[in-house]
């Protein structure tokens, strides 16, 4: 099965936080090399779907021009990723739900084409990202059919997407300790450096180019 052959699945992209590490700045709408973060993502994901989701819970002018559609927390004073997936499998209009965070401008087709495969060929189970033995709960495809459970598991008090997911079967897709895909650029040490990193990385490549006219 080509990737073009893939089901179609709802993509949820995370920007409804603090913001707490990057000084109370929304973290999607921060520029990397010349683009807000949330821009990288969504031109990575727009090709494998037609219900693209953003959570955010400000600015909401500034991201919809990136999404088919916005969801927001229900409750106020930024409750976590939690709430954001919460609102996004409220939304969802196909069986599979892809959730990122807007902060891991990276991640590429390639990688968002193994999670669909291995999710989709197995049970109807959540899909982690695992890298060096640890969880990335946020990297992950989500069934439907968890929205009833989550709804309970949140009305109980559940806040946590790892707890929430491994309680409910949840599989992994091992990455290397050193995946540069999975890079969370969520302080602003990072951003520059991954900036900086990314116009090096295109200087060479000009100039390799440049030398072989």
């Amino acid at each position: 099965m080509s990737a073009a052959d893939l089901p179609p699945c709802s993509i949820l992209l995370l920007a409804g936080g603090r913001g707490q590490r990057m000084g109370g700045a929304d973290k999607g709408l921060l520029e990397f090399a010349g683009r807000p973060l949330i821009a990288w993502l969504a031109e990575t994901v727009r090709p494998l779907s037609d219900d693209l989701l953003i959570s955010c819970n400000r600015n909401a002018g500034r991201y919809a021009p990136f999404a088919d559609r916005l969801v927001a927390d229900a409750e106020g004073a930024f409750p976590g990723p939690l709430a954001g997936i919460r609102a996004g499998l409220a939304a969802m209009r196909h069986a599979w739900l892809l959730v990122l965070p807007c902060d891991a401008p990276l991640v590429d087709a390639s990688l968002l084409e193994a999670m669909r495969r291995e999710a989709l060929g197995g049970p109807e189970r959540p899909l982690l990202l695992r890298q060096a033995g640890h969880w990335q709960p946020l990297f992950a495809l989500i069934p439907r059919r968890l929205l009833g459970e989550l709804e309970r598991a949140w009305q109980a008090g559940e806040r946590s997407p790892l707890r929430f997911l491994l309680a409910h079967g949840a599989r992994a897709l091992d990455c290397a300790a050193d995946d540069p895909r999975l890079a969370n650029l969520n302080t602003p040490q990072a951003l520059a450096a991954a900036g900086m990193a990314l116009a090096e990385s295109d200087s060479s490549s000009t100039a390799g180019s440049t030398a072989m006219l």
